[in-house]
């Protein structure tokens, strides 16, 4: 059994074991916000997973309460007025970590602990699998930042929930429970929190000994019926990004959140 150590940035530890790689966030007190140190670790561990013969199945998870809530609003309302060039720095880590763990052979389990907010909804779609415990919450805070969707949530969102269905929980920020969130196909099944380690363990311990490099063929098949390719579709997304957040009510929402207010809009 290999060790569980820390990646160079410090914000995600990573552990294999008997086949299973075990990719934690670990930024709790921050709850596991996304930052550009988290954003190059989930890189690291991306390239880990991917380039490991030894590694069969992957499982996604969270440190303490929560699974991941987002971006970290208060790194991004320090950048000032570089905050475009960070958004796209960033997400050059995390996109790249997205497209990895879409495409390598090892299904890729999202163990969502505890609420999910934003990007962590989107690492939840990315994934092939998602168990959820049944205390945690899905809820997409884009638009009430004044942010456009970055994480991939725009290609995979509509394809696990339907276009419109989709459309709704974006726009609105309506916050899904566990069950909610399974019926709307965002997640595969929710389990009691205690047992949501036991239950990802065992899931990925089973796909472990699958046929790894035909599960591989079957994810890209799979996504292969869009007729956008993912790469260009992150790419897309951070672009326009690195746009909005130039805008007022960019700037507006970051300020509204980082002053615990309504933020006032004005669309533009």
């Amino acid at each position: 059994m290999s060790k569980r150590s820390t990646l160079p940035n410090g914000a995600i530890t990573f552990e294999k074991h008997d086949g299973v790689a075990w990719v934690r966030l670990a930024r709790p007190e921050q709850a596991n916000t996304m930052n550009l140190e988290l954003s190059k670790d989930l890189h690291e561990a991306a390239l880990r997973c991917g380039d490991d013969p030894e590694v069969r199945a992957v499982v996604i998870t969270g440190e303490g309460r929560f699974f991941c809530a987002g971006g970290d609003a208060r790194y991004l309302a320090g950048e000032g007025d570089a905050l475009p060039r960070a958004v796209r720095e960033a997400t050059t880590y995390i996109h790249a970590a997205i497209s990895r763990f879409a495409r390598m052979d090892p299904p890729v389990i999202a163990a969502v602990n505890g609420p999910a907010a934003g990007g962590g909804v989107c690492l939840v779609a990315m994934s092939d699998l998602a168990i959820s415990a049944r205390s945690a919450h899905y809820s997409i805070a884009f638009p009430q930042l004044g942010f456009s969707i970055d994480c991939g949530g725009t290609f995979f969102l509509p394809r696990l929930m339907g276009e419109r269905r989709a459309f709704e929980f974006i726009l609105t920020g309506q916050r899904l429970s566990a069950d909610e969130a399974a019926a709307a196909g965002l997640v595969t099944r929710v389990v009691e929190d205690a047992k949501l380690l036991a239950e990802a363990s065992e899931l990925a311990a089973k796909l472990a000994s699958g046929a790894t490099r035909a599960f591989g063929g079957i994810k890209r098949l799979l996504r292969a019926s869009s007729a956008e390719n993912l790469e260009a579709h992150l790419e897309n997304e951070s672009r326009t990004l690195a746009e909005v957040v130039k805008t007022r009510d960019a700037r507006e929402g970051l300020a509204a959140f980082a002053e615990k207010r309504a933020a006032r809009f004005e669309g533009c």
